[in-house]
């Protein structure tokens, strides 16, 4: 085995003896004043542990193949502490077992998982017990075997550099005979004592890999050989540009050709590892540097010889010791969570280049079929102020959780009247099940939902029958798994480093605050958004952008709610670089600020949500005082706004829903119960005809038209939630349906609803729950009257004219 003294002191712990072989009783002590995840004073400490053994060939390390104790899970075995700093724990073992691993806990329980997670913090450490009675023991410089092969992990160095190598020789009830080290096969120095000392000089062997072996031989013959790698770095990196034409990412030159391009200043080397040479560290792959200033640095390689169509795993190995894939990728594979995918989900999955690397790694393919749009190069969009928008979570709306599916219930959504489909983020977020707002490769299409030809065959499909496709997209923060994260973390603080061109280090809003936070006032943040919000229109025909919590886009402190000139500046700059490529996409905020920066957004021509769940609740569910049922915020005109930007809705995936509060907390007066799920049920009728019908944007969120009643918080708020078409086949449920669809088809035949010149006044304080909405046209007057009260009661209808009315329902 191969291992490093150095590795023993990193998480605060270490154990005797310091090479332990299978039989011995290992003892683990910790200092949690050395590590920097656990809080110096714990007053518990917990040993979650297990071992591979022989008779168990592991999968990977932790869990799988762990022998387990009889409860299924790894050992909970409380520390013993011996001084204030200082915690230990005896380990038995049995000639069988070859490995101990570990992580530490403060007490808390933790849920069991490939990233086992516990309150207080903890990687996953392992100790190698030898199983022969004589080992080969490489002590400096700090060398691992993790990845097979020595190439796969070797120690870097540069020309100018000489390599302490320090070896040794462990015996167990023998006795040694000579140890010897030979670099490429050439014998280089051998001893006969238990300890061997050797300067690797860099400039006497050139730049290149070199392959060490390590050979201890006893007394008896028998040998024991550690191998190791040393590659050699030029000391000064210089190179032309990248070839022109070429951005950040992959570029595909022909049907055998590749150029890949990495952003990445302030780093000493960049080497590609991949399929396409065994992800072995070879200098072929060593990157080229092009240097504009010290903050402006791309590493490029173009890779050649690749067989058209076939796909290739790599990552960018960055100094030495960092393995991430390439941002700009279009798909990735994921060691944990790919096995979980179904095959008629996303079917002839390319598997994990298991034991090779670790972590995400991305995929290129040359010669790739382009495909066949139909219907969406001549598809026309609605205008803004005639959206109605279907707002769905893809998990939660079919249980196959797939695009093809999905376009299997089109017809629902096309007989309900929508024009517009607003689907949570799908660009590929951390783990399966999601609600996609933890986003970690911006360009490639999260592979739960389906394949990048299933995405455009459904976004084809919704053209077909008028729908525009609106990608709800995360932009204000990401999660650890992003590339940009890791490229640039402070591992000290737990946070993004100083230096990290795309992220600032704390979020400058202490109320809101997720993830980790782009810099948007960064030149390389503006860049980036650019280039994400470019690509979905012009490869995957995405109709327009639902942007995540804008309040956050802005670096002024504060909790995002007061006018903020920056955040504006920012806003409008990032869709002016959207409707360069395209004048007619929708730019859509979810922002919530105050109504003058709002109303300003709006008159450059963006969308904003208007949340009036809260009003329309209460409405439905009977209760009206101090005015906590009005809906006039919910009409543009209200606020005083020119333009009919303002997208309202009583529900959306942030909201409980309108039918779980009415049947759980609905008022009543005597015989007239709103818990009783009929009456519920026609009380949302009610609150559609005073949503649809005033003009600017809707959006209603999936299964709203059949009443669903399921809380947002049942089991949690992020939590899967039971799909339920069989309320489709539920008469009172199917007649809400058909009552949204005949509003909705009202609207689009009659200017009055959707008019911005339509004259609109309304009376929508009554404390007794009477609404009124009135509303003059040249073509159509209209007047529409409600009793959201729980008592019969008389309503003016207000008609402006005489002359014939008539009662739509």
């Amino acid at each position: 085995f191969l291992f490093s003294f150095g590795l023993m002191a990193q998480n605060g712990s270490w154990w005797e003896p310091q090479f332990p072989f299978s039989g011995d009783t290992v003892t683990i002590f910790f200092d949690p004043t050395q590590n920097n995840e656990m809080p110096d004073n714990v007053s518990s400490l917990v040993l979650h542990w297990g071992v591979n053994s022989w008779q168990t060939p592991p999968t990977s390390l932790w869990p799988p193949g762990t022998v387990l104790h009889s409860d299924g899970i790894a050992a909970r075995s409380p520390m013993t502490q011996v001084s204030p700093t200082l915690w230990k724990i005896a380990i038995p073992t049995d000639t069988t077992i070859w490995e101990i691993d570990y992580v530490f806990n403060d007490g808390t329980p933790g849920n069991p998982g490939p990233n086992w997670a516990h309150s207080t913090g903890g990687a996953d450490w392992l100790i190698p017990l030898t199983q022969t009675r004589l080992s080969a023991v490489i002590l400096e410089p700090e060398v691992s075997n993790l990845f097979g092969h020595p190439l796969r992990s070797p120690f870097f160095t540069v020309e100018s550099d000489t390599v302490h190598i320090v070896a040794s020789a462990v015996a167990n009830a023998t006795e040694l005979n000579d140890l010897s080290l030979y670099v490429e096969g050439n014998l280089v120095v051998s001893v006969t004592q238990d300890t061997l000392v050797y300067d690797f000089i860099a400039m006497d062997y050139g730049i290149g890999a070199y392959l060490l072996d390590l050979v201890a031989v006893d007394t008896t013959g028998f040998a024991d050989t550690t191998s190791f790698a040393i590659v050699v770095n030029p000391s000064s990196i210089s190179s032309d540009p990248p070839p022109p034409g070429v951005e950040d990412g992959i570029n595909y030159i022909d049907n055998n050709t590749a150029t890949l391009v990495l952003f990445a200043p302030y780093k000493e080397f960049v080497y590609v590892l991949g399929d396409f040479n065994d992800w072995k560290v070879d200098p072929a792959y060593f990157m080229h540097k092009y240097e504009v200033n010290a903050d402006s640095v791309l590493w490029w390689l173009t890779v050649s010889g690749l067989n058209a169509g076939e796909e290739y795993a790599f990552q960018y190995l960055v100094d030495g010791d960092l393995r991430i894939a390439d941002p700009y990728t279009e798909k990735i594979l994921d060691p944990f969570h790919d096995q979980f995918i179904p095959p008629n989900v996303y079917p002839n999955l390319k598997p994990y280049p298991q034991g090779k690397t670790n972590k995400i790694v991305s995929v290129l393919q040359t010669a790739q079929v382009p495909f066949t749009w139909v219907y969406s190069d001549t598809f026309q969009r609605p205008e803004q102020k005639d959206l109605i928008i279907y707002e769905m979570l893809v998990r939660d709306f079919i249980a196959n959780h797939d695009y093809q599916t999905l376009i299997d219930t089109l017809d629902y959504l096309q007989n309900l009247g929508i024009n517009a489909i607003e689907v949570m983020p799908f660009s590929e977020f951390e783990g399966n099940s999601s609600w996609g707002y933890n986003p970690s490769f911006y360009f490639a299409p999260d592979k739960y939902y389906g394949t990048e030809e299933m995405l455009k065959t459904f976004i084809d499909e919704c053209h077909r029958r008028g729908i525009a496709v609106i990608m709800d997209i995360v932009l204000n923060h990401s999660y650890g798994q992003s590339p940009l994260v890791r490229l640039y973390w402070d591992d000290q603080n737990g946070r993004p480093a100083a230096n990290n061109p795309w992220y600032n280090q704390v979020s400058p809003n202490p109320v809101y605050s997720w993830g980790y936070d782009f810099n948007h006032e960064s030149p390389h943040t503006q860049a980036f958004v650019d280039r994400v919000t470019r690509y979905w229109v012009m490869e995957y025909r995405i109709d327009g952008y639902r942007f995540d919590f804008t309040k956050g886009f802005t670096n002024t402190p504060g909790d995002g709610w007061v006018y903020d000139p920056s955040r504006i500046a920012i806003l409008e700059r990032m869709a002016d670089a959207l409707w360069s490529v395209d004048s007619t996409v929708y730019v859509i905020l979810e922002h919530f600020t105050q109504n003058s920066e709002e109303e300003e957004l709006a008159d450059y021509g963006m969308m904003l949500w208007g949340n009036m769940n809260y009003n329309y609740n209460e409405a439905t569910m009977g209760y009206h005082e101090n005015g906590k049922s009005d809906f006039s915020w919910g009409y543009y005109g209200n606020r005083g706004w020119s333009q009919p930007n303002l997208i309202t809705y009583m529900e959306s995936h942030d909201e409980e829903r309108l039918m779980y509060k009415n049947v759980t907390y609905g008022n009543s007066s005597g015989n007239y119960d709103i818990k009783d799920t009929t009456t519920a049920l026609n009380r949302i009728k009610m609150a559609g005809a005073f949503f649809f019908t005033y003009p600017g944007p809707k959006m209603i969120w999936q299964f709203g038209e059949l009443g669903y009643d399921v809380s947002i918080d049942f089991p949690c708020r992020v939590c899967e939630k039971p799909i339920r078409w069989f309320y489709f086949d539920r008469l009172a449920r199917r007649n809400l349906y058909k009552t949204f669809a005949a509003l909705i088809k009202l609207r689009k035949e009659n200017a009055v609803f959707r008019d911005p010149q339509t004259y609109v006044s309304m009376w929508l304080n009554d404390v007794n729950g009477r609404k009124r909405i009135m509303m003059i046209h040249p073509e159509m007057d209209v007047s529409i009257i409600g009793n959201f009260g729980v008592t019969t009661q008389s309503i003016d209808p207000s008609f402006v004219d005489v002359g014939w009315w008539y009662d739509y329902f």
